[in-house]
């Protein structure tokens, strides 16, 4: 995928809309469509005509500066003699002509739904009403309101929205079960593409659990029900009427829809409403782990069948689990009763638990599977203090004497290593709280190397045994390939002691 073909969704400016749809009435190709299924629902009139008065604009202003604004748009270049010419002069006139740096107003729509008639509760995508000065929800009942924000969660791209009902009668409609929806599954998509207005279109659940790389809990539903530019927090319903899902991106070289769109689950998005709702905010569970993939090779050096779970590469000082119940080198394989099958399933299930929840994790630590518990703590405070902290926590103590004894160094898979004393950390700059073998030297075209291993770093662990001299690493390694082992896993620390697991060949 090229970069600018994946749309996060779908907002669309006034300015936008119009000029699309007039310079396509003078044979500008149009965008391309999705195929629609041949066989499908009979018809779906019914359900639509229920669901449509829940799904409402959301129309936003921002002001801008000059024409570099999100919302500015260039005056399109017309045939000579043209009878759009006038309607055009008309549209852009003052519009980002000035160069005296005055605001201008600019206007943008999106989509939403109700989800609480009585209390006027709107829900929304976050980057439909980022940034805006003044926003209104428009219902398919003619009525404009007012909207007061009363959230939003970036992570997710999602923001809820209040309404004064007035008097006036809503719609609303409730959440259902994402996780009950199975791949060639009917959807049907409500939103206000380009501006139109309500408008009805069908498909089916084309893949789950997608990841296009937009946040940290990528957990999408893909869709081919048309959604275009202005569906974005609109919401995707199932064939009983319940939302399954947000509509918030799609990938597209025209900028139109070509059956690829994406929607937040409903399991991932009703809670973060509720929260929104009940904080204002999001307060999600949180581990103090730093993790990454097992990789085939990490598989076969800890003695795993298959590559499967989270690698625990790090642990946060003053986290949840500081204390030792989860240590560096485990793979978390269940968190609280669910399987985490690869790595970026672990932070999502993590943050969808209450904070402050204890709860059971099924973990294998050289080589026995074990079960630990620990107590949550809570995401958002988390992060206050991660950036900062010795992600190691792993501190075997100074050696005493032997830092002043001569340097004995030695050479296996393609690394030079030393012993880690005065010198060596004045040299390479390494912290005094960071202890293990000291690399010195990275031969080149050496399978360390291949993984990036550079000189400075410093070996604590391999195969989750510490190590604290060359002749440890030299043994170690010797160990392995007695065993049969192809690869060597290495705990390595950075010269300010953050912690990342590499495997190298040592055939």
């Amino acid at each position: 995928m090229t970069r600018g073909t994946f749309l996060r969704g779908a907002r669309v400016t006034l300015a936008a809309a119009v000029a699309v749809t007039m310079v396509g009435a003078l044979s500008v190709p149009a965008f391309a469509a999705a195929t629609p299924p041949t066989d499908g629902p009979a018809s779906v009139a019914d359900l639509a005509e229920k669901l449509l008065g829940a799904v409402v604009n959301i129309s936003t202003s921002q002001t801008v500066k000059g024409t570099e604004g999100p919302g500015a748009v260039p005056m399109p270049q017309l045939p000579e003699g043209s009878p759009f010419q006038d309607f055009f002069d008309d549209f852009f006139k003052d519009r980002g002509g000035d160069n005296d740096g005055a605001g201008q107003k600019v206007q943008s729509l999106g989509s939403g739904f109700v989800i609480d008639a009585q209390e006027g509760i709107v829900v929304t995508n976050n980057h439909v009403i980022a940034d805006a000065d003044d926003i209104e929800v428009n219902f398919s009942d003619g009525i404009t309101l007012k909207a007061k924000l009363i959230g939003t969660d970036t992570k997710t791209d999602i923001a809820v929205l209040k309404v004064d009902p007035k008097g006036h009668k809503l719609t609303a409609v409730k959440f259902g079960d994402s996780n009950k929806m199975r791949i060639g599954d009917w959807v049907m998509a409500i939103g206000n593409p380009f501006g139109l207005g309500g408008t009805v279109t069908v498909g089916i659940i084309s893949a789950r659990n997608r990841d296009i790389n937009s946040g940290p809990y990528d957990d999408f539903i893909q869709t081919d029900a048309a959604i275009n530019r202005g569906n974005s927090g609109g919401p995707l319903f199932n064939m009983d009427g319940e939302v399954i899902g947000i509509n918030t991106a799609i990938i597209s070289p025209s900028g139109g829809s070509i059956g690829i769109g994406f929607s937040i689950p409903a399991q991932m998005a009703e809670g973060v409403v509720d929260q929104l709702r009940q904080y204002g905010e999001t307060r999600r569970g949180w581990l103090g782990v730093r993790i990454q993939p097992v990789t085939d090779d990490i598989a076969e050096s800890l003695g795993m069948d298959t590559p499967k779970g989270a690698l625990v590469a790090g642990i946060i000082k003053g986290g949840p689990v500081d204390k030792g119940q989860i240590q560096p080198g485990d793979v978390v394989l269940k968190f609280d009763g669910k399987d985490i099958h690869e790595m970026r399933d672990l932070p999502r299930v993590v943050a969808e638990s209450p904070v402050g929840k204890a709860v059971d994790v099924l973990l294998v630590r050289k080589g026995k599977e074990m079960t630990v518990q620990v107590t949550l703590g809570r995401l958002e405070d988390g992060e206050k203090i991660a950036g900062n902290e010795d992600a190691g926590g792993q501190d075997e103590g100074n050696r005493g004497g032997d830092e002043q004894a001569p340097v004995a160094t030695a050479s296996v898979l393609g690394m030079t290593v030393g012993e880690l004393n005065d010198d060596t950390r004045k040299k390479f700059g390494i912290a005094a709280d960071v202890s293990g073998v000291v690399i010195t030297d990275v031969a080149k075209d050496s399978a360390a190397a291949e993984r990036g291993i550079q000189a400075g770093e410093v070996i604590t662990e391999i195969a989750q045994e510490s190590v604290a001299s060359p002749k440890d690493v030299m043994d170690r390694i010797a160990a392995l390939k007695d065993q049969g082992r192809k690869n060597a896993l290495l705990m390595l620390a950075s010269k300010s002691g953050e912690l990342r697991f590499v495997t190298v060949r040592m055939d």
